[in-house]
């Protein structure tokens, strides 16, 4: 890993504590909390395959007539990226995108999808994205979400979506929540399955072979620039605040 690399950990690192050690995780006891968790952190799931599709779109060429767009290592590592995120197997083998089995999680959970649904639902109708989260009557502090990543996305460059991608959406999930939430299964009678297996499948895959996949790519496209390097780092604990102000929402919901 390089000098740049390690320099932009050290850096996240007290933020990234944060996020690891939020009290939300701890404050998660039952399956009612479990619910309104999903129904904040599905915006952050789709938010994560937007910024995903749209590194996609600015490092391969998705337009016709085809042309051959940028390094081809750099083609190859979002590409390998986007296969894994948008078709991977669900707990029966078959395959669907993370986001989809987020859904399906949600739903055997009994979650109230009404407010994602109808965001997608806008969406399709070729809404914009502010006016479908108004609409869907979506979680405020998902909405700030939301709209943080995308001011990342309309004003900044490749290199700096890649670093927020990247480090910005780090395997934060820590063991005791995991095991929380496969103790909550057993005694739910496998409501909860699907999220026991979207969390583990997500630190097998994210945490694992897309976080290698997704240090190269940053390293691709920040070089030995410093200036690059700084602005990414900018902006990367932009992100992390963000979402710990998500979480600090959905923490203070189970209040009410």
């Amino acid at each position: 890993m390089s000098d740049y690399i390690n320099k932009m950990r050290r850096e996240i690192e007290p933020i990234r504590q944060r996020l690891i050690q939020h009290p939300v995780y701890a404050e998660t006891k039952t399956i009612e909390h479990l619910r309104l968790f999903m129904e904040h952190h599905v915006f952050a799931v789709w938010d994560f395959m937007s910024l995903l599709k749209a590194l996609q779109r600015n490092l391969t060429c998705i337009d016709l007539p085809w042309i051959p767009v940028g390094d081809p290592e750099t083609r190859y590592l979002i590409n390998e990226i986007v296969l894994g995120e948008e078709s991977d197997i669900d707990e029966n083998g078959k395959r669907t995108s993370h986001f989809e089995l987020y859904l399906r999680a949600m739903d055997k959970a009994g979650c109230n999808l009404n407010s994602i649904n109808a965001f997608i639902r806008h969406l399709e109708g070729k809404s914009s994205i502010a006016e479908s989260l108004s609409i869907s009557n979506a979680p405020l502090a998902s909405i700030d979400f939301i709209q943080n990543t995308f001011a990342v996305l309309n004003n900044s460059k490749p290199h700096v979506h890649a670093a927020v991608f990247t480090f910005g959406r780090e395997d934060l999930i820590p063991g005791m929540f995991l095991s929380f939430v496969s103790e909550l299964n057993k005694q739910s009678g496998d409501k909860i399955r699907t999220l026991k297996y979207y969390l583990e499948r997500h630190i097998e895959v994210d945490g694992e072979h897309h976080s290698d996949l997704a240090y190269k790519m940053t390293e691709k496209l920040n070089g030995t620039d410093p200036e690059k390097w700084q602005e990414a780092i900018d902006e990367v604990k932009k992100a992390l605040f963000q979402r710990i102000k998500l979480w600090d929402a959905i923490a203070l919901a189970y209040k009410r």
